[in-house]
Order: structure tokens, then sequence, then C-alpha cells
């Protein structure tokens, strides 16, 4: 759990539930009025639609674990099938062999297609060209791409360079393609907003000949730490300031924010609290590297039974004082707010997309 006091109140204070003082209350339209609000403009409209409360890396030459995987796809948010770190260099090219092999297998079941990542090599590696043209050769391209190491815009206009040259067959699109970027070095960190901005605008300026989409943004702790010199500690201080300024730009772009890897995956009470640490501070999702992992990490990420009865709540009662013709209304003792509004819709969003709604 982190522990450096003077940033943890900081975030602590930002991202907690605010009780208003009668000054701020926000006096809420009433029903009356020709403009009604529903769930699509109270949420916050993340870029993409698909949960990935945890994205499990399998390494993309490793059959048998990717089969392991397929085979609990149900309880997976997100699988992703690795051409980097998970992967020697020797064996590369059998990564990406295997991975295309997948799609074309599996990609008939959007349930399952839908769930599946591939994570490219990074633009500095020299080989993401040769990932990018196999992967997207097949009559099924993945449903999301992992870019890790973006230091500058220039990486991400080489990602575009190469994508668009990939004989991507059109036709095949049936949804818009995820890009989930990596910000893992100190260059990377203090340029996060301007990068994640072009990159916004790069997705956009391809709206007319293929859907991409900006998805999220991944926490690379390890190599960042190796890129700063620090020193891992179970308290995680030394990322902490990283990890909130991650946070500050997803969210200030709607993007999904997708915390750091938990190393000791033995560790599971360790796995839980960092989990649930990273959750409070507003992060999405986060990464495994085990499939004993998932089921913590998922735990973590999903709105308690008490959270979402009292979501159902407020959102009733907010309905019903619409109705009334009324403003602002008390639920629980609390005098209601927008943000308070907001974080109700918010879970419920969560708690239909997991089947608890």
């Amino acid at each position: 759990m982190i522990r450096s006091r003077i940033p943890f109140l900081f975030v602590k204070n930002l991202f907690r539930s605010r009780i208003p003082s009668s000054s701020m209350i926000i006096r809420f339209q009433s029903s009356s009025s020709s403009s009604s609000i529903d769930l699509n403009s109270m949420t916050q409209s993340l870029n993409s639609s698909l949960l990935r409360r945890a994205i499990l890396y399998v390494p993309g030459n490793d059959q048998r674990k990717i089969d392991k995987a397929i085979k609990s796809f149900d309880k997976i948010d997100s699988i992703v099938l690795d051409c980097e770190d998970g992967v020697a260099v020797k064996s590369k090219d059998d990564a990406r062999k295997t991975i295309l092999k997948i799609l074309n297998q599996h990609g008939s079941n959007e349930l399952l297609w839908k769930k599946l990542s591939v994570r490219i090599n990074s633009m500095d590696s020299g080989i993401a060209v040769e990932d990018l043209a196999i992967i997207f050769s097949g009559k099924i391209i993945p449903r999301t791409i992992l870019l890790p190491k973006v230091d500058t815009k220039s990486n991400i206009d080489e990602f575009f360079e190469y994508f668009q040259k990939a004989k991507i067959n059109k036709n095949i699109i049936k949804h818009p393609i995820d890009l989930i970027t990596y910000v893992e070095s100190a260059t990377g960190l203090l340029d996060l907003r301007d990068i994640a901005k072009h990159t916004i605008d790069m997705c956009k300026s391809l709206n007319d000949t293929i859907n991409i989409n900006f998805a999220g943004i991944v926490f690379g702790s390890d190599d960042f730490c190796a890129n700063i010199g620090a020193t891992r500690s179970d308290d995680g201080k030394e990322v902490l300031m990283a990890r909130q300024h991650v946070i500050l730009v997803c969210k200030s772009l709607n993007l999904q924010a997708i915390d750091s890897v938990y190393i000791n995956f033995r560790d599971i009470d360790g796995l839980k609290r960092q989990s649930e640490d990273g959750a409070s501070m507003g992060f999405t999702g986060k990464q495994a590297i085990h499939p004993d992992q998932i089921s913590v990490i998922q735990e973590a990420y999903r709105p308690s039974d008490n959270k979402i009865d009292w979501a159902k709540g407020l959102i009733d009662e907010f309905e019903q004082a619409q109705n009334a013709g009324r403003g602002a209304f008390v639920y629980h003792g609390q005098m209601i707010d927008m943000p308070l509004l907001k974080q109700a819709y918010n879970v419920m969003n969560i708690a239909k997309q997991i089947g608890k709604a």
C-alpha cells in the first residue's frame, strides 16, 4: 500500500467522493426540461466500451499457454498475445505466425475475439513493422493493439506509418480497432498528455480509411524504474507520482488507465492490496502475468454489492426527483451533487458489463 504522506493525501482528496456544502449544490434540471439525462451522458464516456479490469499477458509463441487462456476466456477481461517482452528474440517470428493462426482459428467467436489483443514490439526495436505486416495479413485482425515504450510523438507517427502500410482487408473490420499505448520512461511521462492528444488526432485522421480508436494507456512500472534509476519497494513510493500522473492524463482525455504489474505472482495478499489501491486511486484496470492473478485483480476492480445497491438507490432517487420537478435532493443523509451522481452511473455501467446490474 502506498504510504508517502503528502502525495497520498493529495490523490486521496482528489479522487474521493465529495459531500458538498449548500453553496456547492448543483440544481438538476427538472423533468419538464426538454433535455433528459441518461446513462450515456452521465458516465465517463471512456473511449473504449471494452472492460479491461485485468489484462493477461500470454507469450505469443507458447501454444499451450494460449490454449489455456482461451479455454478460460469467459473469466478474463482481456488476453494479450505478446510479441514483445514475453518472447525471446529468436522466437519472435514463431510468435507472429502463432498469433496469426490463433486469430484465424478463433476470430469467428465474437465474444472471444473482442478479448484478444496483441502487444507488438516497440517502434525503437526496429521489428514492429514485421509484427504488423504478418499479424494484419490474416482474415481476422485483432480487436486491440498494444504499443509499448512510447516516448515521443514520433513513435506514434512511425506506428501509423507502418499501420497504414499493413495490408489490412478493410472489409473484415467489424468494430474500431482499439489502440493502447505504454508509458515506460521519464521522457514519456513528462510528455504524456501531448503524446496522448497527438495519438487521438492521428486516429481521427484515419477515420475515412480505417477506424482506429485510442482507448487507453498502460503504466510500465519496471521499465520506468529502470529508466529513472529507482529501486522498487514494497510500498511503491518511487512510482506514486508517476501513477497519479497517468491517471490524471487518462481521466482528462477519457482514456482507460491500466496499472502496473505485480511481479510476485505468488503473493496474493500483496496483489490484492495493490489492486485495491490502484482502483481507489482511479485506475480502471491492472496488468497480470499469471492466470492466478486474474480473479484477485478483477474482484478489486468490481464494485462491491453495497456500492451497486448505493448507486441503484441514488439513481432511482434522482429519477423520482426529476419526475417530481425537484432540483437538489438528499440521499442517505447526503445532499447529492453532480460528481456523486456521475459516480453512481459509472458504478452501474461497470456492473452492467459484468452482469451485476
